[in-house]
This record gives structure tokens, C-alpha cells and sequence, in this order.
């Protein structure tokens, strides 16, 4: 029998490393299946990448941006699922 520990809450984990460069990784969790999107914003507003966009099963996940191809400073992410909306700054320092 295998245990799998499900998260109790929708969460957006502290970017690691931030600051970064080139690349940072943010972890997520999703106590239910849900569509998810994890979208990249710069000071502006604009988006800069998509980094999750669809359906995914409940649990513990990780992404990694590498941003090697954008400019030096702040940016935004924000992660929908559901219902719910978690933001955070992220630092980009070349």
C-alpha cells in the first residue's frame, strides 16, 4: 500500500533562488485536479512568458524559468487555479 500525501492548500512556494540568474524555480501545489496558469509579467504589465497553461492533477510541482533571454530586473508571476490567484516579485540580476 502506498500513502500519497495530498496538499491542503493551493500554494505558490518562495521563487529559489531569488534573486536569480539566469534561471529560478517556483514550486506549486494543488490539492485537486485543476487548470492551472503560471504566467510571467513584467513592471509594464505585459506578459512576458507562459510557463503552465492546462489541466494538472493534484500534488506537489515545480517549474524552472530560465530567463537568460530577458533583461535585468523586476518581474511578476501569478498562478490561477481555480479560484484561486497567488502572486510574487521575482528579482532578475545579470
Amino acid at each position: 500500500r502506498v500513502d500519497v500525501i495530498s496538499p491542503a492548500v493551493f500554494s505558490l512556494g518562495a521563487a529559489y533562488p531569488n534573486p536569480f540568474n539566469p534561471a529560478t524555480s517556483l514550486d506549486f501545489s494543488l490539492p485537486e485536479e485543476a487548470e492551472v496558469s503560471i504566467i510571467v509579467y513584467n513592471l509594464k504589465g505585459r506578459e512576458v512568458v507562459s510557463l503552465v497553461s492546462g489541466h494538472m492533477d493534484f500534488g506537489y510541482h515545480s517549474i524552472l524559468w530560465n530567463a537568460d533571454t530577458q533583461a535585468s530586473g523586476v518581474y511578476f508571476v501569478r498562478m490561477i487555479a481555480g479560484e484561486n490567484v497567488h502572486t510574487q516579485k521575482l528579482m532578475l540580476i545579470k
